[in-house]
This record gives structure tokens, sequence and C-alpha cells, in this order.
């Protein structure tokens, strides 16, 4: 993925997963992010935008899927979702790597 990481990278990806399945949300989040990363990949050797996955940035590989409405902070699945992102995405800056797009 492309850095920084912007607070509507992070709010695209909990839209994305609050509009799965609880249980889905862990692969989709994973998803993204190797999709994201793919992306920027794509984008440094070729020059161009990734077919799927955009420009490297989270929300782009994120509006790739269906999004919920952005709900207000206060609401307890969102809030969920977003802690999940942030938890990848602590993951991912603490060791370095993404996992594959899938």
């Amino acid at each position: 993925m492309i850095r920084p990481v912007l607070p509507g990278d992070v709010s695209a990806v909990a839209r994305a997963l609050l509009a799965v399945p609880e249980s889905a949300r862990l692969a989709l989040c994973r998803r993204i992010f190797g999709g994201a990363a793919e992306a920027a990949v794509h984008c440094a050797m070729l020059g161009r935008l990734h077919p799927l996955w955009g420009d490297g940035s989270l929300s782009a590989a994120a509006r790739r899927y269906a999004l919920a409405d952005e709900p207000f902070l206060d609401d307890p699945a969102y809030l969920d979702c977003t802690r999940l992102v942030l938890r990848e995405l602590a993951s991912v800056l603490e060791t370095g790597r993404e996992g594959p797009a899938g």
C-alpha cells in the first residue's frame, strides 16, 4: 500500500467490512490490504493503476467492494470494524508484510 494511510482509508476499509458478515471480515480486511500492496507494486513498476486494486491506497482497494453507508462513530459494529482495520494496519507496519490479495 502507498503511505501515508489517511483516515479516509481506514474508514473505507471499515465500511467494506461492515457490509459483510462478521465471520468474513478478517479475510476481507486482509484481502484489501493485500490488494493495496499488489497495486502499489504494479503502479511503481508500470506507472499506471492496477486494473482491480487501483492506486495502491487502502481506500481504492476497499472500493472494489460494496461499502456500507458511513455510520456515526458510536455505532458498535462500525467501531469493531475500525478496530480490526487498525489492528491489521499495526501488524503490517510492525512486520512490513501484507498478505496476498486473493
